[in-house]
């Protein structure tokens, strides 16, 4: 997650390219305004920089947090997204944010926060790219007002292969509510210990004189 301020930032929050001192002192409440409005104004500003970026913009939320607004944005690519694509993405929507406050006014009033990330595993799947990205996954979804739990096998354009219980189940996403992924500790647990013997010394790379080779 990448933050940036607008003018002073409270201590303890991490800023990049801030305008403004800092300062401990509490100051007035954010400036009262129409939050609908103004995400909408500042998606508009920033869907088209993320998407030239090559990412997807898959949410935008504004809220006040006591002095400032909290701007959050959420992207994502296949294949995932990098903490170090996330700073260079995070880089050029300050600068869009910049550019449009010279250009059209003040997008916020007052002082603000952005902070850029990638989602959770908790994110819903909504879009047929959600599915696509969490195929060989465990999923919990509506279909056709029933709760169903199975294994994404596959996702097109068109819909999504579910495998419940061993039988793979097509369905179409006019029929599919928002998909939650499950989290499979067994898989998790299997994952660790795959990972910890791959840290084990073969005695066979041993040193003559006893002593493994380590740096």
């Amino acid at each position: 997650m990448t933050q940036r301020g607008r003018a002073g930032a409270r201590p303890g929050t991490r800023r990049s390219g801030a305008r403004g001192r800092d300062t401990a002192e509490p100051g007035p409440a954010a400036p009262r305004i129409d939050l609908a409005a103004a995400r909408a104004r500042v998606r508009a500003v920033i869907e088209p920089v993320v998407a030239a970026a090559g990412y997807d913009l898959e949410d935008v939320s504004l809220s006040r947090a006591g002095r400032r607004h909290v701007v959050r944005v959420l992207v994502d690519a296949d294949g995932g997204i990098a903490l170090d694509d996330v700073a260079v993405v995070s880089r050029a929507i300050s600068a869009a944010l910049d550019a449009a406050d010279e250009s059209e006014g003040e997008l916020l009033a007052g002082e603000y926060q952005l902070e850029v990330s990638s989602p959770g595993v908790d994110r819903p799947l909504t879009a047929p790219r959600h599915w696509r990205r969490n195929v060989g996954r465990l999923v919990t979804v509506t279909v056709a007002g029933r709760a169903v739990t199975g294994r994404v096998s596959a996702a097109d354009d068109s819909g999504v292969v579910l495998d419940v219980d061993g039988a793979p189940r097509e369905v179409a996403y006019d029929q599919l509510g928002p998909g939650r992924v499950q989290i499979e500790f067994k898989r998790m647990a299997e994952a660790e210990f795959e990972d910890e013997d791959d840290g084990v010394l073969d005695p066979d790379d041993d040193d003559e004189d006893g002593e493994s080779d380590q740096r």
